[in-house]
């Protein structure tokens, strides 16, 4: 959907919350092989014009054409990489950003596409992939909400917060498409 005329089509950049030191897994899931590139091609397949990744505990070239940014306070959990997330996006002048994780290695463009096709045709601007039910990423935020995304953040909690309760976020069935299941320890992969 575009935006008024003055402004152009709507401009969507993706951010990939990849900063955890994935205690669980035995080490930080942005350097399990394949899996950047996985979440990286989801995003600029399903819409996105940019991409940033949200780095911490691991460090990994960018892939070409994305732009790293640092959680520097990583270790204070995934509000920080939102925060740092929101903030890259913002430099870029997005209308929405779409929230993707580096540990949904099944989600693919498909996904995206569908999540941020409903988040852009909707008043709200919201919208959260679900599979089976079950809440996922990507979550797509329209800008006006990001004042409020940020206000509410804390510790290890991100966007969800703000999400719960709310009843203008587009639920969107994906479980068609991928199981959307987070990889937490390796085991969790077969």
């Amino acid at each position: 959907m575009p935006l008024p005329e003055s402004r152009g089509p709507a401009r969507c950049v993706g951010v990939l919350l990849a900063a955890g030191a994935g205690l669980r897994y035995g080490r930080p899931k942005v350097l399990v092989d394949g899996w950047l590139d996985i979440a990286v091609d989801a995003l600029r397949g399903g819409g996105c014009a940019d991409v940033v990744l949200v780095l911490g505990a691991g460090e990994v070239p960018a892939p070409p054409g994305v732009i790293a940014v640092a959680a520097a306070d990583w270790r204070d959990g995934l509000s920080a990489s939102v925060r740092a997330g929101l903030a890259g996006a913002d430099r870029l002048r997005a209308d929405y950003a779409v929230l993707h994780v580096v540990d949904t290695p099944d989600v693919g463009p498909g996904v995206v596409a569908r999540v941020l096709g409903r988040a852009v045709a909707s008043e709200s601007g919201l919208a959260r992939a679900y599979f089976a039910g079950r809440p996922g990423h990507p979550v797509v935020l329209a800008r006006r909400h990001w004042p409020d995304v940020l206000a509410g953040l804390s510790g290890d909690r991100g966007a969800g917060a703000f999400l719960r309760g709310r009843g203008d976020v587009g639920r969107v069935e994906c479980g068609d498409l991928a199981g959307g299941r987070d990889i937490d320890a390796p085991d969790d992969a077969r």
